[in-house]
C-alpha cells in the first residue's frame, strides 16, 4: 500500500509539474513567463517566415515555400470574403494572424511532454509550460482583443448613438429596454468568454492526454501516443480555425449598420 500510495504521489507531483507554469510576481500582477516567452518566439517565428516569402516570391516558376504561403493566404481571404460583409483592410491580415498563431500555439502540443522542460531544467529552470494556449491568460489576452475591436467596429460604424440603441432597444423595441440591454450585454460579454475557454479547453485537455501517456510503461506509450498525435493534429488545426472564423463572423456583426 505504501508503494502505491508513493506511486500516485509521484504520478500527481509529475502532472502538477508540467501544468505549473514559470511564474514572477504575484497575486493580479502575476506573469507567466513561459507563455509570454513562447507566445513571442512563435509570432516572431510567424513574422520572419512570411517576411521572407514576401521577399523570396517570384512572378516565374513558384518554390514550395511560395506555394504554401499562397495557398495559406488564399485559403484564410475565401474564409474572409464568405464571412465578413463590411469593408475593412484589417479583417483579412487579421485573420491570417489569428489562424498562423493560434495553430503555433496548438503545435506546440506536438512535442514530447519532457523534452523541452528537461532541457529548461538543465538551463535551471524549474517549471516550464510550452502550449501557450494551454495557458487561461493567453487565450484571454487574444479573445479580449478581439472583443476590444468589435467594441470599436462597432461604434466606428454606427457611431455612440447608434450603438447605443442597438444595446437598448434591440430585440424587444424601446418598451423591454432593461431587457433588451440585459440580453445585449450577456451577448457580447459571453463572446470573449466562450472563444478564450473553447481554445483553452480542447488544448489543456489534449495536453493532459498526453502527460498520462507518458505516465504509462514505456512500451505502452508509442500504441497510444502516435494515434492520439495524429488525431491531435486535426484538433489543433480545427481549433485555430474556429477561432479564426468566429473572430470574422464577430467583426461582421460589428460592421452591420441596421
Amino acid at each position: 500500500m505504501a508503494t502505491e500510495a508513493h506511486a500516485a504521489e509521484g504520478a500527481t507531483g509529475y502532472i502538477i509539474h508540467h501544468l505549473t507554469p514559470l511564474s514572477a510576481g504575484e497575486g493580479f500582477w502575476t506573469l507567466h513567463l513561459d507563455t509570454l516567452f513562447f507566445s513571442a518566439l512563435l509570432g516572431a517565428l510567424f513574422i520572419w517566415f512570411f517576411k521572407s516569402a514576401a521577399e523570396k516570391a517570384t512572378a516565374g516558376v513558384p518554390g514550395p515555400v511560395q506555394n504554401f504561403v499562397e495557398m495559406l493566404i488564399e485559403f484564410v481571404d475565401q474564409q474572409v470574403k464568405d464571412s465578413f460583409h463590411g469593408k475593412s483592410a484589417l479583417i483579412a491580415p487579421l485573420a491570417l494572424t489569428i489562424f498562423c498563431w493560434v495553430f503555433m500555439f496548438n503545435f506546440m502540443d506536438l512535442f514530447p511532454v519532457d523534452i523541452l522542460p528537461l532541457i529548461g531544467g538543465a538551463m535551471g529552470i524549474p517549471y516550464l509550460r510550452v502550449v501557450p494556449s494551454t495557458d487561461l491568460n493567453a487565450t484571454f489576452a487574444m479573445s479580449i482583443s478581439v472583443f476590444f475591436l468589435i467594441i470599436f467596429y462597432s461604434i466606428k460604424v454606427k457611431g455612440v448613438w447608434g450603438f447605443a440603441k442597438e444595446l437598448m432597444f434591440q430585440p424587444f423595441g424601446p418598451w423591454l429596454l432593461p431587457f433588451n440591454l440585459l440580453l445585449k450585454l450577456v451577448e457580447e460579454i459571453a463572446k470573449p468568454i466562450s472563444l478564450a475557454l473553447r481554445l483553452f479547453g480542447n488544448l489543456y485537455a489534449g495536453e493532459l492526454i498526453f502527460i498520462l501517456i507518458a505516465l504509462l510503461p514505456c512500451y505502452v506509450q508509442p500504441i497510444l501516443s502516435l494515434p492520439w498525435a495524429i488525431f491531435h493534429i486535426l484538433i489543433i488545426t480545427l481549433q485555430a480555425f474556429i477561432f479564426m472564423v468566429l473572430t470574422i463572423v464577430y467583426l461582421s456583426m460589428a460592421h452591420e449598420d441596421h
